[in-house]
């Protein structure tokens, strides 16, 4: 296993929005937490956050290009996910029992919740 960072390893990620971001977006943050001595546990559990992030922002906005920041640290790592659409908070939508999207903004603070993770200004989730 290799030696977790003592200083925040930052790395910043442009990719077109398309389809493919969500993939190229969480396997890249996989790869960083791997080569960074992360565990697969905290890798699997990034990887379901940023593609449900990066999909949001491709599905929903009609921006050219996203950009991914990744900060590694020993106890964790923060994401941040930005397109070039003017900012506004996102909404967590209302979801039918029985419809088949909307749910995407609840899990991910479902699971960035049970990493210890916040919103900006917050720890990263480890």
């Amino acid at each position: 296993m290799h030696a977790k960072p003592v200083v925040p390893q930052n790395y910043h990620l442009t990719a077109p929005s398309s389809l493919l971001a969500p993939r190229i977006c969480r396997d890249t943050v996989a790869l960083l937490l791997a080569a960074n001595g992360h565990t697969t546990n905290l890798a699997d559990t990034a990887r379901i956050l940023v593609s449900e992030v990066v999909t949001n922002a491709v599905v929903h906005t009609a921006t050219p290009t996203l950009h991914l920041l990744t900060s590694v640290t020993a106890d964790g790592v923060r994401v941040s996910v930005y397109d070039d659409v003017p900012a506004r908070a996102p909404l967590t939508p209302v979801t039918a029992p029985d419809g088949e999207g909307g749910r995407g903004l609840h899990l991910v603070q479902a699971l960035a919740h049970d990493r210890g993770a916040g919103y900006p200004g917050q720890a990263p989730f480890g």
